[in-house]
């Protein structure tokens, strides 16, 4: 207890002399050294010995919460409200087109996506998913069976299968050498992993395994110059870049011809993915696929991660996993000019200014976000396509998402959760599950015995037109002269053959990139004996080339159409409404200018 005593005197006196009044000392008592005294004392030092008294401990304790406040915010972390709701979860938000039949049919049999998520407890936060996806992950062992596909430019790109017969008992064991027989019917699902990731990604893991383990072969297409496998020839991938996909399902089906086929894509893998299915529109070989966590606009993405010092954090690290590998082919040719500006850049877009926008032949940066986003895309897209998205996706932003356009479309469904991070969507007390591998999972369920596979499976019989070339970003891939001067390389396509370095002799089989059957067989012996009707159905099949993109052209301009019809009605009533409406009012009220109710009740 603090004594009177040890306090200063002239403070004791000021006190003292508050407690009395006035009237109780004499008039002729001086007043001036009372009054010094109590100008001589600082507020300040009234407030510093209050606070002294406080005990450190709750300064202690005070600070700890204002701290888990500010790491409650920054992180973004969701735990009282999921306290608060019980652990229920959030629902699924689900965009589609509500005049779409499969759509329809998709969403009434799959229960996932009519359910709830709940994020793990203790992974309540966007970045705390990630980090955990990025650092953990908790993957499931398994082994994959390499192919090596070799494109027609000369570069290197590492297949990894893991079929249904790999996983035994709910667990990987070891594949044998042997490949997968050729007219094996079983559904393939193609995986085309983000950024910098390859078959060896935790999520990836974890798709490959459910997947296998429900009956389906898979197979990640690793970009190049990643997975293990290094570069072999001056053409790079990027966020745009479709080719190589093309041509990677172009080879399974001449492989397997018998084999509905799926793809997944994941971060800038469904970037590529959905532009592909944009720009091959109802020419590809897929029955169905998958986009997770796409970014959708590059140049939207570009502003967010550089918005607010979290996004900054993974700018920075995507920054370095790119200067990695840049730094890994510093000996190609077209890498020598800029490998001193790559291992100089501080954020992705500086990355992509010295090293993807040249190497892409792209004017600007902008002009490269604008040209590879898939938003462009969408309307274009034929197949029944999922789309997952996290709200609080920390790496690709919820303001890049095209609602309207999903919407229009009748074969997308968008899902979108608030929560989930990029990627992560860990559910469980555990976290060893993802919830949308869950999805992805039953979605291809549901589409594998519905009605929309058999419709499929005989189009893809038919003889399809020869699906459209990409209109840009044609062989990224540069030469660079003597002078300094950078050239891009000869766009001929020359055969591209596979390599299967599971086996001990390895084989080499050339493959003609042309149209190919779903048999997988060459031309008739009687087509070759008759060459009027090979040039008859030659004839014909150019007239397919032409009839069904013209086709397909008209049918948007007469739905567009229809729709001008009915907004220019709606405009010209609105806007002649006034005079139109003067006019029937005058009319009327000349009309039944002398007309008398009482008249009625008298008849």
């Amino acid at each position: 207890m603090l004594s009177i005593y040890s306090l200063d005197f002239p403070l004791f006196y000021f006190i003292s002399f508050s407690l009395f009044s006035l009237d109780s000392f004499p008039k002729s008592m001086d007043w001036e050294p009372l009054a010094a005294a109590k100008a001589s004392i600082s507020p300040y030092d009234l407030l510093f010995q209050a606070l002294a008294l406080i005990p450190f401990s709750h300064y202690f304790f005070a600070a700890s919460f204002l701290f888990l406040i500010f790491l409650y915010r920054f992180l973004e972390i969701h735990f009282l409200h999921d306290l608060l709701t019980l652990f229920r979860g959030d629902p699924v938000t689900l965009t589609y087109n509500s005049c779409s039949d499969l759509a329809q049919s998709v969403v009434a049999n799959c229960k996932i996506l009519q359910g709830r998520y709940l994020a793990t407890p203790w992974l309540s936060s966007p970045h705390l998913q990630t980090a955990f996806l990025s650092f953990l992950g908790r993957p499931p062992p398994l082994t994959y069976r390499r192919h090596l596909f070799r494109a027609f430019d000369g570069g290197t790109i590492a297949l990894d299968w893991l079929t249904y017969t790999d996983v035994v008992g709910g667990t990987s064991c070891m594949p044998d050498s042997s490949a997968a027989p050729k007219g094996d019917k079983t559904p393939i699902v193609i995986v085309i992993p983000g950024l910098t990731s390859d078959s060896a990604a935790a999520y990836v893991k974890h798709l490959a395994f459910n997947l296998a383990r429900q009956g389906w072969n898979v197979v990640v297409s690793n970009h190049r110059g990643l997975g293990g496998v290094s570069l072999t020839s001056d053409c790079c991938y990027n966020a745009g870049w479709t080719e190589d996909l093309r041509k990677i399902i172009d080879h399974i089906r001449c492989e397997y011809p018998e084999a509905p086929l799926y793809a997944v894509g994941t971060s800038i893998g469904a970037n590529i993915l959905v532009k592909y299915l944009g720009e091959d529109g109802a020419n590809t070989p897929l029955f169905g696929a998958a986009a997770i966590c796409s970014p959708w606009d590059l140049l939207i993405c570009d502003r967010f991660i550089n918005r607010r010092p979290m996004q900054k954090l993974y700018d920075r690290a995507l920054t370095v996993g790119l200067q990695g590998y840049a730094q890994l082919y510093a000996f190609i040719t077209s890498f020598c000019r800029i490998s001193l500006l790559t291992f100089e850049s501080s954020s992705l877009r500086d990355f992509d200014n010295h090293a993807t926008r040249v190497l892409g032949k792209f004017e600007t940066v902008d002009t490269y976000y604008r040209r590879s986003s898939s938003t462009n895309y969408v309307e274009n897209v034929s197949v029944p396509l999922l789309c997952v998205s996290a709200l609080d996706d920390p790496v690709c932003t919820s303001e890049a998402i095209p609602w309207d356009e999903c919407r229009l479309n009748e074969n997308i469904i968008l899902a979108t959760t608030p929560h989930g991070g990029h990627l992560a969507f860990y559910e469980g007390i555990t976290a060893s599950s993802i919830w949308w591998v869950r999805v992805v999972n039953e979605f291809f369920g549901v589409l594998r015995i519905s009605p929309h596979i058999e419709g499929r499976k005989k189009m893809q019989g038919s003889t399809m037109p020869k699906p459209l070339q990409s209109s840009i970003d044609q062989a990224p891939y540069l030469n660079v002269m003597e002078d300094g001067m950078v050239t891009a390389m000869s766009n001929e396509q020359t055969d591209a053959f596979v390599e299967d370095i599971s086996d001990a002799d390895t084989t080499h089989s050339k493959k003609d990139e042309g149209t190919i059957s779903d048999k997988g067989t060459s031309v008739d012996l009687t087509d070759k004996l008759n060459p009027e009707k090979q040039i008859k159905q030659q004839v014909e099949q150019n007239v397919k080339d032409l009839i069904v993109p013209v086709q397909g052209r008209i049918d948007k301009l007469s739905r567009r159409s229809r729709q001008s019809i009915w907004l220019l009605v709606y405009i010209s009533i609105i806007t002649t409404w006034p005079f139109v409406g003067s006019v029937l009012l005058s009319v009327l009220k000349r009309r039944f200018k002398t007309f008398k109710p009482g008249t009625l009740f008298r008849k």
